[in-house]
């Protein structure tokens, strides 16, 4: 829990001078590059399978780091980065300007909107905004934002209206460490704490986010 608060603590302070820097991306030009995500994210960036994500509308600086990031997973031989044997094969191809083209222009599309079973609300909504202190479980909102839009500076992705099984998959590869491109393990912290129930809860309330 002190690890993460003091993670946000430094993180806040230099969003000043990351803001400085504009994202670059060439949208019109990732259109144009975007048929192959296509067969996975759909045209529109709302991907069809649930065990793919939504894309559409994600924060420009987050599309980039996980391209860029899944590069590094196949170069790599996975010691760095993300490794994915789908992502990180399609990613190999990617120049950084490609990278930057695509999250711009995935980043200009919306998001379909999901739903939220009302019987997960309840524990769903207490979980995703206040946390558990007795288990040391800090909010998902400090970091994803109440509407759970993330923040494009610090790269927290969205994750409202996000496939609840594409959801339920990232926590478990965070919980047992097969996913680690997080932050200064913030998420893996949280992840490791989480039961399957938990897991299953936040998943099913994210796909709506009351």
């Amino acid at each position: 829990m002190k690890k993460i608060a003091l993670t946000l603590t430094m993180l806040l302070g230099t969003l000043s001078a990351s803001n400085a820097s504009a994202f670059d991306g060439d949208a019109e030009a990732g259109k144009a590059k975007s048929a192959t995500c296509a067969a996975c994210h759909g045209p529109d960036g709302n991907a069809p399978v649930t065990m793919y994500p939504k894309i559409a509308g994600q924060h420009a600086d987050y599309i980039y780091k996980q391209l860029q990031e899944f590069k590094l997973g196949m170069t790599s031989g996975g010691k760095e980065g993300r490794m994915d044997p789908v992502m990180s094969g399609m990613a190999m191809p990617l120049a950084d300007q490609d990278m930057k083209d695509l999250a711009a222009y995935f980043s200009s599309l919306s998001m379909s909107a999901g739903s939220t079973p009302e019987d997960v609300v309840a524990v769903g909504q207490q979980l995703y905004k206040a946390g558990d202190a007795e288990r040391g479980i800090p909010a998902c909102a400090a970091c994803h934002g109440p509407r759970g839009n993330g923040t494009s500076l610090a790269k927290f992705p969205k994750v409202s209206f996000q496939h609840p099984e594409y959801i339920k998959s990232q926590l478990e590869k965070f919980r047992d460490g097969t996913r680690n491109n997080d932050m200064n393990g913030m998420m893996r912290d949280i992840a490791q704490k989480l039961t399957d129930k938990d897991i299953e809860v936040l998943s099913k309330y994210l796909g709506g986010l009351h």
